[in-house]
């Protein structure tokens, strides 16, 4: 039987409800926050206070995409699900090599040690000290997704051994892939690696393509059968709302049933609890609001927000 893995346990598919497909709920140091103190989301109490606001618009499921060593916190994560009362899933994987900087240590990992990390993660719980080495204890705290992270217009010679470890994750766990498309680009390359490691498309969701408005773009990375979070909307500010747009088209080329929407929210600036703004509460408020008035009702809305991740999410079914 298929199932998501959140980390206070799995679920049905059909549990999540309303879901934010692509967020960062907890940074808890790494490089990241050494390139830009915004990047810290630490504090439980104000990220509890931010994930509440959003439960009470109608948020019941988050996806954290931090991956492995940089700033990942399970037990964190955990404590904010159980404040909440939102599903969490945890990630695994690796992130962008701006993220790790030229020495780290999946550099030096074979494709088989990066899996065997991933699997791990997966079957039985994310390392409390994030894979800060050398010494792992594993919490019961087990990751649902693994991501990868993708440089701009596609994986390079430092991805593509990280993308097939994740595509060995998914053959042996059966866990979805989800990757950072740099600047929304490389989409097609990356669904190309993939698959040809042995990953259905439909196991695969690619992050951040609407920062590409073009609409043959997205018809062509649609039609692979992979998924797309777009998670820009709040980021058009003064120029035309480019996620608004695509979402129209998208709907026209009949292939919203492949996309689903995030904030990628990975900053003090943009968490109501830390001053910042919109605030979580922007896509099931104010976006959707925008959404109605452009003729995307509340049937396309169910499933950018609830039919669609409960495919995209879910475990395929493996033999083990």
């Amino acid at each position: 039987m298929t199932f998501v893995r959140t980390v206070l346990g799995d679920i049905d598919p059909g549990a999540m409800g309303v879901t934010y497909a692509h967020e960062h709920l907890v940074i808890d140091g790494g490089r990241p926050v050494e390139m830009s103190a915004d990047f810290l989301l630490a504090d439980v109490d104000r990220l509890a206070d931010e994930l509440r606001a959003a439960a009470a618009v109608g948020l019941q499921t988050a996806i954290d995409a931090m991956p492995a060593d940089c700033g990942r916190n399970p037990v964190k994560l955990a404590e904010l699900s159980r404040r909440s009362g939102v599903h969490v899933v945890a990630a695994t994987g690796l992130h962008h090599v701006k993220f790790y900087g030229a020495w780290h240590w999946s550099l030096r990992a074979s494709e088989d040690e990066l899996a065997d990390l991933f699997v791990a993660d997966i079957d039985e719980g994310i390392d409390e000290r994030d894979y800060g080495g050398p010494i792992v204890r594993r919490t019961a705290i087990r990751a649902g997704i693994v991501k990868v992270g993708g440089s701009e217009g596609g994986p390079s010679d430092r991805d593509r051994p990280i993308f097939r470890a994740a595509a060995a994750t998914h053959q042996r766990t059966g866990v979805p892939v989800h990757t950072h498309c740099e600047a929304g680009t490389g989409a097609l390359e990356q669904v190309r690696l993939l698959v040809d490691a042995g990953v259905p498309a439909s196991r695969i969701t690619l992050s951040h393509v609407d920062k590409v408005v073009d609409r043959g773009y997205h018809r062509d990375l649609l039609g692979t059968g992979a998924f797309a979070v777009y998670d820009q909307a709040f980021r058009w500010r003064d120029r035309d709302n480019g996620t608004l747009q695509l979402l129209e088209w998208m709907a026209e080329d009949g292939v919203l049933g492949q996309v689903m929407l995030g904030m990628d929210a990975a900053r003090q600036g943009y968490y109501a609890a830390f001053g910042g703004q919109p605030g979580l509460p922007y896509l099931l408020g104010e976006f959707s609001a925008a959404m109605q008035a452009r003729g995307l009702d509340a049937s396309i809305r169910r499933r950018l927000f609830v039919d669609n991740p409960s495919r995209a999410f879910a475990f395929a079914e493996v033999d083990r």
